[in-house]
Parts: C-alpha cells; sequence; structure tokens
C-alpha cells in the first residue's frame, strides 16, 4: 500500500525532529548512539567509526559503502578494498604548552600545600598548649655555628680561628688561600620581636581577654608571631597548672649581651678605654646628639651595649690620631664594632641601644648609605617610630620611670635616624626612603620632658630642618632648572620658611645658651647653607651665559650665603675647635660653600673681590687639612690653582701643610709630564697646590678631577644629581675615611 505525500512528510519530519533531539539532548559522538537509533540511520545496522566508513575506492567515485573490508563493489569490480586510517593531528606545540602549564601548576600546588601544613602545625601546637597544658611542645636547642673556614679553589674547606690572620707564604701557585670570614655568628635568640617598653600599665577598657588588641590589626604577622612564642612558652614551662591568660602581652625581657666589649676581651685597657671614652663626649656627640651624657656613663653604656660602646671608641680613636697614624687601639675597636654589626644582618636585634652603634659607625663614613639603611630597618623592626606617639598619647595611663626613659631614649634615637637618613638621601642625590613624617609630629616633646638632654634643642632643630629641606626638594628637583614665575615664588617661600625656623630654633637655644656658644653659630650656618642648596637645586643644569636677570640675582644671594657659611667657620674659636669632631656632613658643608664662591669668581671675576675669596678658601683648606679632611682641602686646593691661573694671582698659602701625599694618592692622581695628554689643560703641581713635595713625579692630571669642577663645567652652578659624590675628589680608593694616607678597613 502506497502511503499518501502527506503521510510521507510528517514521516519524514518526525524522524528528522526526532534526530535533532537526540544530537541536542547528548553529549555522545554519533557512533556512541544506541542500536535503536542507528538502525533508522544506516541500512547496515552498523555505523562505521569516522575516517573508516568508506574504502578509497568508493571515496573516489562517491558511492556507497558497506563499511566492511573488503566491500561488495570491491569484491565485483576485483580491486583491492582499502580503508584508510584517520591522520593524528599536530598536538605537539599545544602538548608542550599544556605540559609547561602543568608543571608550573603543580609547583604552586606543591608551595601551597607546604604553607597549609606549617599554618595547621603552628596552630596545632597553640591549640595543644591552650587546651590541654601537659602536650606542649619543648622548644629547640640553640642552634650551633660552625668556626670560620678558609675556602680554597679545589673546594676544600679547613677551620680556623676567628680573627686570626691568614698565612699567603709558602702557597702554591695554583692553591689559592681566601681570607676567613667574620668569626661573629648571630646570636642564639628567638626569632620574636621585643618591645621597646616593658609596660605594665593596665588594659584600656575596651581591649578585654578575648578580643585581639588593636595593634594586631596593623601588624597581624607579628601578632601571630607573639602568639607562637607564647605558645612555645607555656609549653617549655614545667608546671601541671593551666595557662594563666593575661589581659596583656606583655614585651619579652631582653636577653643578655651575646658579645663582649673590647675591655672585656681585653683588647683595650680600662684607662685607654676612658680616655676614649671623654674624648667622644667632648664634642662627637653635639653633631650626632644620640645621647645623654648624664645617663649614658661609662659602666652603663658598657653594660647595656657593647656593640655601641665599641663603636664609641672607635670614633675617637679616628679622632685621638688626627693627621698622624692611626693607633692599634682604633683598629682592635673598629673590628668589633663592625664584626658585632655583621652579626646583626641575619639575626634578631633586640636592643634600641643597637641602632646608635650602627648610627655611629655610618655617621663617620664617608659610605655611610648604606649602614644608615640598615640601622633604619632596626628601628622599624624595634618599633622606635612609635616612641613620640606613645610620648604624646594622654589617655592617663600611668608609666614607671623605666618605662618613660625608655620611651624617650626611643624617641631621640627615632629622630636622629629620621634626620640622618633624609640627610644622606639628599647628599647624595639617592631616593628617600622613609616619607611617613607622622613619626615626627611630636618631636618638641623632648624639649618640655623632665628626661630631655642638653642636645635635644639641636636634634629638633635638625628635625624640623630636614622636614623643610624634603618639601623644598620634591618642589625644585623635578623642574630641571626651567625657571618660571611660580619657581621664583617657591624660592620667595621657601627663604621665608628657612628664616622662620631659624628663628623658631634660635630662640630655644637662646633660653640656655649666649650669642657665641657653639651650638647657636652651628645653627646660624646651616640656615646659611641652606639657602646656599637651595639655590643650587633651583639652578641645576643651567648656565650662567643662558640665565635671565632673575637667576642671577639668585647666583648671587647663593654667593653671600656661601661667604657666611665661610665665615662662621673661620670666625668662631669654638667652632674651628669643634670641626675635628665633626662628621663628614658638616665637612661637606663647608667645602662645598668654598667651591660655590670659587665658581662664582671664574664666572664673574669683575664683580667679585677675588682677593677676598681666594683668601678665605686658603683658610678653609688649611683648616679642613689640620681635622684630617684633605679630601675636601685639596678639592679647594686645585680650583685655587685653576683661578690663580685664569686671573694671573699669587698663591697666598701663609703656611703650606707639611703632609706629604701618600703612595696611593699619587698612583690615582699624579701622573708624569712627559705623558701629560694633549688634550687636558696643564697638570697642577704640587707647589700649586699648596705641598711641599720633592719628587721629579710631583703634578696633579687634571684627569681626576671631578667633572663638576672641569673647566667644561665650570658655568654650572646647580648642584649635581649625585650630590657631594659628585664634587669632591676620590682619594681614597676602596677605604671609606676620607684621606687617611693609611690604608683603612673597608667600609669605614
Amino acid at each position: 500500500m502506497s502511503q499518501s505525500p502527506d503521510n510521507s512528510g510528517s514521516n519524514n519530519s518526525e524522524s528528522a525532529s526526532k534526530k535533532r533531539k537526540i544530537s541536542a539532548n547528548t553529549s555522545f559522538p554519533v557512533s556512541m548512539a544506541s542500536p535503536t537509533e542507528s538502525t533508522s540511520q544506516g541500512q547496515g545496522g552498523h555505523i562505521p567509526k569516522r575516517g573508516a566508513r568508506a574504502c578509497t575506492n568508493c571515496r573516489r567515485g562517491k558511492n556507497r559503502c558497506e563499511g566492511e573490508s573488503p566491500c561488495k563493489r570491491c569484491l565485483q569490480s576485483g580491486t583491492p578494498c582499502v580503508f584508510e586510517k584517520p591522520e593524528k593531528k599536530s598536538t605537539q606545540g599545544l602538548s608542550n604548552g599544556g605540559i609547561e602549564r602543568l608543571t608550573r601548576l603543580e609547583g604552586q600546588y606543591l608551595v601551597l600545600q607546604s604553607q597549609m601544613i606549617g599554618m595547621q602545625s603552628s596552630l596545632d601546637r597553640i591549640l595543644q598548649v591552650v587546651q590541654g597544658p601537659g602536650l606542649g611542645m619543648a622548644m629547640p636547642p640553640p642552634p650551633v655555628y660552625p668556626p670560620p673556614m678558609e675556602i680554597h679553589r679545589d673546594g676544600g674547606v679547613v677551620p680556623t680561628q676567628p680573627n686570626a690572620a691568614v698565612p699567603n707564604a709558602g702557597q702554591s701557585p695554583d692553591r689559592r688561600v681566601f681570607p676567613a670570614l667574620p668569626g661573629f655568628a648571630p646570636p642564639s635568640h628567638k626569632y620574636a620581636t621585643y618591645g621597646i617598653v616593658p609596660s605594665t600599665a593596665p588594659s584600656s577598657e575596651d581591649e578585654s581577654e578575648d578580643t585581639l588588641p588593636r595593634s594586631s590589626l596593623n601588624a597581624p604577622i607579628e601578632a601571630l608571631q607573639g602568639l607562637a612564642n607564647a605558645a612555645a612558652e607555656a609549653a617549655a614551662a614545667p608546671s601541671s597548672d593551666p595557662p594563666r591568660v593575661k589581659k596583656r602581652k606583655r614585651a619579652e625581657p631582653i636577653p643578655r649581651n651575646a658579645f663582649p666589649h673590647v675591655v672585656e676581651k681585653g683588647l683595650v685597657t680600662d684607662t685607654e678605654a676612658r680616655e676614649l671614652f671623654n674624648i667622644f663626649f667632648a664634642g662627637c656627640h653635639l653633631f650626632i646628639p644620640l645621647f645623654d651624657p648624664s645617663y649614658d656613663t661609662y659602666e652603663s653604656l658598657m653594660e647595656r651595649s657593647p656593640w655601641t660602646f665599641d663603636a664609641i671608641l672607635a670614633v675617637a680613636g679616628k679622632i685621638r690620631s688626627g693627621n698622624g697614624p692611626l693607633t692599634p687601639s682604633f683598629y682592635k675597636c673598629l673590628e668589633e664594632a663592625q664584626g658585632i654589626a655583621r652579626s646583626s644582618l641575619f639575626g634578631p636585634v633586640v636592643r634600641k641601644e643597637a641602632v646608635q652603634g650602627m648610627l655611629l659607625l655610618a655617621a663617620w663614613s664617608t659610605n655611610g648609605w648604606l649602614p644608615s639603611g640598615h640601622a633604619m630597618r632596626m628601628a622599624l623592626d624595634l618599633g622606635l617610630h612609635r616612641a613620640l606617639e606613645k610620648l604624646a598619647d594622654d589617655s592617663g595611663k600611668q608609666r614607671s620611670e623605666e618605662e618613660e626613659r625608655n620611651l624617650v631614649v626611643s624617641a631621640r634615637i627615632w629622630l636622629c635616624l629620621y634626620w640622618f637618613d633624609h640627610q644622606m638621601s639628599l647628599g647624595t642625590g639617592r631616593p628617600i626612603v622613609l616619607r611617613d613624617e607622622n613619626t615626627i609630629r611630636h618631636c618638641r616633646l623632648l624639649l618640655t620632658h623632665p628626661m630631655a638632654s642638653p642636645t635635644d634643642v639641636r636634634l629638633v632643630s635638625l628635625v624640623e630642618l630636614i622636614a623643610h629641606k624634603t618639601q623644598i626638594y620634591e618642589f625644585l628637583a623635578p623642574l630641571n632648572g626651567q625657571f618660571s614665575g611660580n619657581t621664583l615664588s617657591i624660592i620667595r617661600r621657601a627663604n621665608d620658611a628657612l628664616d622662620k625656623w631659624w628663628s623658631s630654633c634660635d630662640e630655644l637655644h637662646r633660653r640656655t645658651m649666649d650669642q657665641d656658644s657653639l651650638l647657636r653659630k652651628i645653627l646660624a650656618g646651616e640656615l646659611h647653607y641652606a639657602k646656599l642648596w637651595l639655590v643650587c637645586v633651583a639652578l641645576r643644569g643651567v648656565s650662567w651665559d643662558k640665565m635671565p636677570f632673575e637667576q642671577r640675582e639668585l647666583a648671587f644671594q647663593a654667593k653671600d650665603a656661601a661667604s657666611n657659611v665661610l665665615s662662621i667657620f673661620l670666625n668662631s674659636p669654638e667652632y674651628r675647635a669643634a670641626l675635628r669632631y665633626a662628621v663628614h656632613d658638616s665637612l661637606v658643608t663647608a667645602a662645598f660653600s668654598g667651591l660655590f664662591l670659587l665658581k662664582m669668581a671664574n664666572l664673574f671675576p669683575a664683580d667679585l673681590d677675588l682677593g677676598a675669596i681666594t683668601t678665605q678658601v686658603e683658610q678653609l683648606a688649611q683648616l679642613l687639612s689640620e681635622v684630617a679632611a684633605e679630601r675636601y682641602a685639596l678639592t679647594l686646593r686645585i680650583m685655587l690653582a685653576n683661578l690663580r691661573r685664569k686671573v694671573g694671582l699669587q698663591s697666598g698659602v701663609l703656611n703650606p701643610p707639611p703632609a706629604v701625599p701618600p703612595p696611593h694618592f699619587a698612583e690615582n692622581m699624579v701622573v708624569s709630564p712627559t705623558f701629560q695628554d694633549p688634550a687636558l689643560p696643564a697638570p697642577f703641581t704640587m707647589e700649586e697646590l699648596g705641598f711641599l713635595w720633592p719628587n721629579d713625579r710631583n703634578v696633579v692630571s687634571p684627569a681626576a678631577i671631578p667633572v663638576w669642577l672641569q673647566e667644561q663645567s665650570l658655568a654650572d652652578l646647580g648642584l649635581p644629581s649625585n650630590g657631594s659624590e659628585g664634587i669632591f675628589l676620590n682619594v681614597t680608593g676602596k677605604n671609606g675615611w676620607t684621606m687617611d694616607f693609611i690604608p683603612m678597613p673597608e667600609a669605614w
């Protein structure tokens, strides 16, 4: 029976819709469908896999194939029936990318797994201590550090004694012996942080026993460390009583000193140590106002901090030597202080006096950038930046005398470190690391505190001055000498702010000091140098021949400021006597002022009194030579010799320094006239520089002069981008102390 077209169409449409529904509701391929569905799609009841449904002959003729080898069509024609296998797609690139991604994910998973295991282990220990007093974990024994080793080229190591000399004689050429490593290992303290104040004050009302202190929200890692330490202490305590929950976590007791001082080790006698200690407090503490002489006594510092004690003796030993040879006591104290400093790099710092020792080593070193940065991190780790805020806290909490003393000392250390770090950044052109000015907001609290030191007034003045200079630098440095009406307005406001700063701070000094006191002279010199520095930052990269009238007026104002700086240095007997104790920053202040005057004299010889300028600079150069600052003195003498050549002046040196330049100085700066480069100016003789050096190689090459002082840069009155490092001669080679003429230890 034939079917009507309507029924056939309906059946076909019903079958098609059924096929679409099946393909839409399943994710399996067609070859994996049920037998009922497959019979409606082909005659054989079997659908071969894709790529094997038809042989090559049937596919070529576009004929239907049964899908079994051999097929009927090939049997009838007598041709071989071949079924091609589907080609595998090239997945080499995808496979490599997948493997790399899988490897990376596995590594991340392993890291996360290890972190989770560590956190789970820490939490389990804490819970064991809190919930079960007898299930605590004992503290691990302190680490044992191996003795220093001599490392040979062939990989062998030989134990040596700490600080022992390494013999060089008798070694074979192919067996190089390296010097012994420093014999100072980090102390075996715990991994905890120590608070600056072991507070005994009661808890505030809003912090109960069951709540976390507010400080934990700002320092979660420190809070977790405190919990871990508390759990470890409770576990180590042999007690059957349940642990008592305290209302407030108190600071841990500070452990004993890990290293002895030089007197205890017998390296320096007690008599000589007292002499050096008195030398330091005769003037050094005025330039780095870290200490209170009434509190930081000889016995007190010796007991509290061998590191600071050794650093004080090392600085005093250098000052006592002056221009003469350095004594063995200096080297011994320096070696001990630097050895303890090295041990603090990877070990915990538990005393605020350690920051004092690190800052002393940085302040009297020409390479003070790195050690001052380490001191800053130590202070932050101890929490010294919060001391002023705690002093200003007027919530009514009662503190004991010891707590109050700790806060005052911590605040003093932090303010001094803040000033020194910013001064190092501005003086060397490096970025300022610490930008938080909230830590110094309450600096004047020290002046009215009962435990204030006589030098706190100078410290507060320095901190307020460096805050002004930082703001000035942030406004003017990005301009790179581009002047406008806004720039001149900024300079005028900056000068007004400096004048107000000086008036306010001089009033603080006047309450306890007369007009001719040393600290008031230093304050006036810092005012004039700040005005000179302000103009030099604004004129950076500007040549005098391209200056408009306003910039020339600024240059002459800076000349007056530089002349005032030299007058204060030279006309104050107290200042001249105290210059031997000064840090390098004070020496740079005087020397740069003299160099700026000489540059102005080169550019405007008809408008300035050349005789007065050369006389001032000559006196300053001789004064710097007397206080073992020959690096700066020699730079001034070279500029003086260059000016005299130009204008035809005669040398006016009254008493030439008798010092003879050393061999390493000659290697760096002295050349033979026979091998003089014709492209360079004529070399400077020792007589032109004011030296008495009877030698056939008695000339100084202009190539050794910094670029800022060379002839092509004399028109540049601006401050170099790298600060003092691009101004003064580098005559010390790898040694830190300037112009010692004797090989010095590294980093000093």
